[in-house]
């Protein structure tokens, strides 16, 4: 049996991803507010809604883990991998994510946040 469940990993990974989503949103939010867009309220509406979205998951994950005693801390890294090192149970799990996985999954859950928050509109 693994030291870390997968249903607490994804939790640890939600840790990850989602405030690296948060920072993309965020900023490319500005560059929106900034650029020279014929009509710029659609664009930012629809990364807002993204925002929250993702601003609402990420509280829940903060809870959870509160809750059940975990934490995540950030190891080293260099231009290939970043170690994250998973805190729960009285275990510590060291894992290295390639950094173009990272960046690939970053990407795939922009492109959920952003379709959720189309759909609310």
């Amino acid at each position: 049996m693994p030291l870390i469940s997968p249903e607490e990993a994804a939790h640890f990974e939600n840790m990850i991803y989602l405030p690296m989503v948060l920072i993309i949103l965020e900023r490319d939010r500005a560059l929106f507010e900034k650029g020279s867009f014929k009509l710029k309220k659609p664009y930012i509406e629809l990364v807002d809604g993204a925002i929250k979205q993702v601003q609402k998951e990420l509280k829940e994950t903060k809870i959870h883990m509160r809750k059940h005693h975990m934490k995540m801390l950030r190891g080293t890294g260099d231009d290939t991998f970043t170690e994250y090192i998973f805190y729960h149970g009285g275990y510590e799990d060291h894992r290295r994510y390639l950094n173009l996985r990272l960046r690939n999954r970053v990407e795939e859950l922009m492109r959920i946040y952003l379709a959720l928050s189309y759909k609310e509109l």
